[in-house]
């Protein structure tokens, strides 16, 4: 937030980050790391930059437990994997956490949910949430219809049943259980013509018990949040407009041809407002009070034979299940061998992570600025951002929220506060929405590395915009139309070109100015000269007033257009900035003698000011660029990378000797050194 006496955003004083957790059935795709790690990382070690990295705790897991899982495990078993279905978890996980690392995530944790000292804290933590939800009130015990595969003799959960999604205005065509792969939610009993994927066969339902949570009774409450979601300027818009879709109320659909018969059995349907169908349209709606009426009409509609759909709508939301491999579930009234559905239980997970995360860092020697996670999700002084796709709003926008209030406990100082999402749109691939387990296969993330560097592709997707809409990535090597075309551009390496070439030859032009100054030669290829070894130094002293106003005028933009989460604006004022810089090297680049020193000493102030501010996106180069200035030990926690010092000129990092000399030493650069090389593929 701001305030009148100070127009810069507030940052919370301790910050959790999460990214969405991916399922352990696969590694990651380009969608997983442009999407939501590579953003999510980046706005990360900015708030470590902006308000220490002991007050910021990133975390992130495997998501191992559901009949995803399950299936794929079959699958592999089926094709010869000889493993446990714990092997299987822990080889994606592997993969995914080692892709992960090479993409440069600084994740606190990545762990599992089922995985290693996480698996502990993740139970427990179930077992707090369902109790503190069952003790509420807010659970029902409902018994209501299971597919059921006669031929295998087995209940179907989740992947294993597959028909068309029964919610008016989808397509998909992959609608599992009790929701479809766009994220809408509907009651089992109403997926249109399902199909076993043991059989193929139509399953039967037969009747099972489970808790479900009380979502519906949060229909206004949700409301009221999706207003002040629409008004909380560091929240996307898509948050509240997708949330809105679900709070409207409950509807039945059926085709034109058949009000005729809807004529015939009105006055035996639940009361209802009859709604015609609009211009165009190929079904009139039959609009209930709630989701029970609306669901007794479905019901009496469905024994006369009537196809219909319903509308998006707020459905008792499903915590258990008769799966096998998940998290047990609380035994309630005597209700026992459940298991957690994914989807609730990967909702906490994160807090099962920071518990984990927290644990470890206290024993190495390097606690957080505090070891209890009640500090970090409980605290109204810390502030929870996460990190999701455009699909998963539902659950991390209605069901979450719902479910931390009804959690709540008055004057218990553990009540769960709400998140702020940070969501994006879709990543396609080459204009088409890309899915691992759809028609268009997206390359894996660590298949890019083969034509990228991490940095070029950091700055690539977090330029996309990803808030504002779907964006196509069209990198050239995968691209049919372009690849074989020596001549045609890479869109990819817009960004990525900044690095290697503007910012690259700012760092560069700097060092070998200082060398220059100094008399440090480096070895002659043509000559045979040897370099003389001196000593190269950052001379010291006043910055040009004018150069450093710009500086705070720009950094103060990009502290804006962060806490704003416009992450494709920070890329665009870095790409002006940048070019502004090596512009003003360029223009004095013959400089000679005492004019030499003060352009060196204003081009290592916009060196060191440009370092900082792309540090989230380029910590790698950016690093290089700090090691060689000799500014500090290495890591986050150096107060090289602190805005405590962003203002302010490079004298504030040298000691009392150093600015008495009015020079600082500094690393020689040797030729063909690059502090942002490109991928040897491009050269």
């Amino acid at each position: 937030m701001t305030t009148n006496d100070n127009p810069r955003p507030v940052f919370p004083k301790r910050a959790v980050v999460t990214s969405g957790m991916p399922y352990g059935n696969k590694g990651l795709h380009f969608g997983h790391i442009a999407g939501v790690f590579v953003p999510a990382d980046i706005f990360a070690r900015f708030l470590r930059d902006r308000i220490g990295s002991r007050n910021v705790l990133y975390v992130s897991g495997t998501d191992c437990y559901g009949s995803p899982i399950e299936e794929g495990y079959r699958k592999q078993v089926e094709a010869g994997f000889q493993g446990s279905i714990e092997d299987y978890v822990g080889m994606n996980h592997d993969a995914q956490k080692k892709a992960l690392d090479d993409y440069l995530i600084s994740l606190d944790i990545y762990e599992g949910s089922a995985l290693g000292e996480a698996k502990g804290f993740h139970r427990e933590t179930t077992d707090w949430i369902m109790n503190r939800l069952y003790e509420n009130g807010f659970l029902d015990k409902i018994e209501t219809a299971q597919f059921y595969d006669p031929i295998r003799k087995t209940f179907l959960n989740g992947r294993q049943v597959v028909g068309h999604c029964p919610v008016q205005g989808c397509k998909s065509e992959k609608g599992y259980a009790d929701e479809c792969d766009l994220g809408h939610q509907y009651m089992p009993e109403d997926l249109i013509d399902p199909k076993s994927t043991l059989t193929g066969e139509t399953p039967e339902m037969r009747p099972v018990v489970n808790w479900y949570f009380r979502l519906p009774a949060y229909l206004d409450w949700l409301r009221v949040l999706a207003d002040r979601e629409a008004a909380q300027p560091n929240v996307r818009p898509v948050v509240a407009t997708t949330t809105r879709e679900f709070l409207g109320t409950p509807v039945i659909y059926i085709k034109n041809e058949l009000e005729p018969q809807y004529r015939e059995w009105a006055d035996e349907l639940p009361n209802h407002e009859f709604i015609p169908a609009e211009k165009g349209k190929q079904s009139f709606a039959l609009e209930f009070a709630d989701i029970a009426t609306r669901d007794a009409a479905r019901d009496f509609l469905a024994a006369k034979g009537v196809r219909l759909r319903t509308g998006k709508a707020l459905v008792p939301f499903r915590l258990t299940g008769n799966i096998k491999w998940g998290v047990p579930a609380p035994v309630f009234e005597g209700v026992d061998d459940l298991t957690i559905w994914v989807w609730p239980e990967s909702l906490w997970a994160p807090i099962s992570f920071s518990k984990t995360a927290l644990a470890q860092h206290a024993r190495a020697g390097h606690p957080k600025a505090s070891n209890d996670w009640r500090d970090w999700w409980c605290n109204p002084e810390a502030e929870i951002f996460q990190f999701i796709g455009q699909d998963n709003i539902y659950f991390y926008g209605i069901a979450q929220p719902a479910m931390w209030d009804a959690s709540r406990v008055p004057g218990a100082d553990d009540n769960l506060q709400q998140s702020t999402l940070i969501a994006n749109y879709h990543v396609l691939f080459m204009n088409k929405k890309a899915s691992s387990s759809g028609a268009v296969k997206p390359p894996m993330a660590a298949q890019l590395l083969d034509h990228y560097t991490p940095e070029q592709l950091r700055a690539h997707f977090f330029a996309l915009g990803l808030g504002q809409k779907s964006v196509s990535f069209a990198p050239k090597p995968y691209d049919p139309d372009t690849k074989d075309n020596p001549k045609a551009a890479d869109p990819v390496l817009k960004e990525g070109q900044l690095l290697t070439n503007v910012f690259n030859r700012l760092a560069r032009s700097c060092f070998y100015g200082a060398q220059k100054l100094y008399g440090v030669t480096n070895d002659n290829e043509k000559t045979g000269e040897k370099a003389n070894n001196a000593q190269s130094y950052l001379p010291l002293g006043p910055v040009d007033p004018a150069l450093m106003a710009r500086a705070r005028e720009v950094a103060l933009e990009y502290e804006r257009l962060m806490y704003l989460t416009e992450f494709h604006n920070v890329m665009a004022l870095m790409e002006t900035y940048l070019n502004e810089c090596y512009k003003y090297w360029n223009s004095n680049r013959n400089a000679s003698g005492a004019e030499l020193e003060q352009v060196l000493r204003n081009a290592f102030y916009l060196l060191r000011v440009c370092a900082v501010l792309m540090h989230p996106v380029a910590p790698a180069g950016t690093q290089m660029i700090a090691d060689y200035l000799g500014f500090g030990e290495q890591g986050a926690d150096s107060a090289f990378w602190s805005w405590d010092h962003i203002f302010e000129g490079n004298d504030v990092f040298c000691t009392p000797d150093e600015l008495a000399d009015g020079k600082h030493p500094i690393q020689t650069l040797r030729p063909r050194v690059d502090f942002f090389a490109k991928h040897p593929s491009q050269y």
